[in-house]
C-alpha cells in the first residue's frame, strides 16, 4: 500500500494581506475615508495598521487629504506622475550638472574641450522622456518638432509630450508630421488640439526622422526602433538639424482643423511621393515603411494613383507619373 506525499508545511499558506492595497481598495470602491476607525473596522484590521497605511497612501499621493478631513482616492497614474516627475528632474538636473562639471575639467585639462559631450546617448523610456522634459522647462524662445509617421506612433507621441508644456508659455512652436496624420482619427484629434494651444503644423509626405531642437542650441533626436535619443549640443550639428527642418517646413502644407482628410493638394503630393518611391523599384511594402502608413492604406493610394494616371500596370504607371511629376 503506498503512501500520499504530504505536501511541505507552508504550500498552501495564505499571503498576508496587503494592508496599504485593501485600504486603497476601500477607498476607490467607497469614493472616500472619512475615518481611519470606520475603514479599519470595515476591513477587520487594527486601527494602528490602517493609520499606518493611509500615511503611506498620502505619500505615495494615491490618497489626497480634502478639506473637511477625509481622504479621497487619487487615478493611479496621476499619483504616479506626481511621484516621478520630481525624481526625474532631480536626476536629470544632477546629470546637467555632471556634464558641466566635466565639459569644464576638459576644458582646463584638453586643448579640444569644445567637442567635450556634444552628443550623448540616452536609452529607456523614462530616460528620454526626462531628457526631453528638462530641455523644454528651459526653453524660452523656439521649439520645433519634426514627428515622423512610424508605426510606433502611439510610443513617440509619448516621448513628445513633454514638448508641449511650453504651449502658451509665449515659446513659438513649429511641428512638421506626415500627411497621413490628417487621416486618421486619434491623430487628426491631436494635432487639432495642438493648434488650438498655438503650435503651427504643417504636413508633408515624409518626415525622415523624429527631431527637436530647443531654442536653436540644444537638440534631441529618437531613434524608436532602439528606444534610444542624441541630445546633440555641437552648434554645427544643431544648424544642419535647423536647416533641415527649415527646409521640410518650406515645402510642407498648412494644417487647419477645417480641412477633412486629403485635399487635393496634400493628395497630389503624395501620389508624387508614391510615384517617386515606385520608379525607384521599391515594393508596396517598402514605400509603406517609408511613408508610415500600413500595406493596406499604400496600396489603396497606388490603386487611386494607377486610376487617375489611367494605367494597368506598376510599369506604366512609372512612365505616366514620370511625364506628369518630377520624379529626380
Amino acid at each position: 500500500m503506498s503512501t500520499a506525499t504530504l505536501p511541505p508545511p507552508g504550500a498552501f499558506s495564505v499571503p498576508e494581506p496587503d494592508p496599504e492595497a485593501e485600504l486603497y481598495r476601500y477607498a476607490t470602491r467607497c469614493g472616500r475615508i472619512s475615518s481611519v476607525a470606520t475603514a479599519a473596522a470595515h476591513l477587520g484590521l487594527p486601527a494602528d495598521t490602517v493609520q499606518a497605511a493611509a500615511a503611506r497612501l498620502v505619500e505615495l499621493h494615491l490618497l489626497r487629504a480634502v478639506p473637511d478631513g477625509g481622504l479621497v482616492p487619487r487615478e493611479p497614474s496621476a499619483a504616479a506622475e506626481l511621484v516621478v516627475t520630481p525624481l526625474e528632474r532631480a536626476m536629470y538636473e544632477r546629470r546637467e550638472m555632471a556634464d558641466r562639471l566635466r565639459e569644464r575639467i576638459d576644458g582646463i585639462t584638453r586643448a579640444s574641450a569644445g567637442a567635450a559631450g556634444a552628443l550623448d546617448r540616452v536609452e529607456g523610456i523614462a530616460e528620454i522622456r526626462g531628457l526631453i522634459k528638462l530641455a523644454a522647462e528651459v526653453c524660452r524662445d523656439e521649439l520645433v518638432v519634426l514627428h515622423p509617421g512610424e508605426a510606433a506612433d502611439d510610443l513617440v507621441d509619448e516621448l513628445l509630450d513633454a514638448c508641449y508644456s511650453v504651449l502658451g508659455d509665449g515659446v513659438g512652436v513649429r511641428v512638421v508630421c506626415p500627411h497621413r496624420s490628417r487621416a486618421g482619427y486619434a491623430a487628426r484629434a491631436r494635432l487639432t488640439q495642438l493648434a488650438g494651444r498655438g503650435a503651427s503644423i504643417r504636413t508633408l509626405s515624409r518626415v525622415p526622422q523624429a527631431a527637436v531642437v530647443f531654442d536653436r542650441s540644444l537638440a534631441v533626436t529618437l531613434d524608436v526602433d532602439d528606444l534610444s535619443a542624441r541630445r546633440v549640443r555641437d552648434q554645427g550639428m544643431v544648424r544642419f538639424l535647423l536647416g533641415l527642418f527649415d527646409q521640410l517646413w518650406d515645402g510642407a502644407t498648412p494644417f487647419s482643423a477645417e480641412d477633412q482628410g486629403y485635399s487635393g493638394e496634400i493628395a497630389h503630393d503624395l501620389q508624387q511621393t508614391i510615384a517617386r518611391l515606385m520608379a525607384q523599384g521599391l515594393t508596396d511594402e517598402v514605400v509603406a515603411r517609408r511613408l508610415g502608413m500600413s500595406v493596406r492604406t499604400c496600396r489603396r493610394h497606388i490603386a487611386a494613383m494607377l486610376q487617375n494616371l489611367d494605367a494597368v500596370s506598376r510599369f506604366q504607371a512609372g512612365v505616366q507619373a514620370a511625364a506628369r511629376f518630377t520624379l529626380a
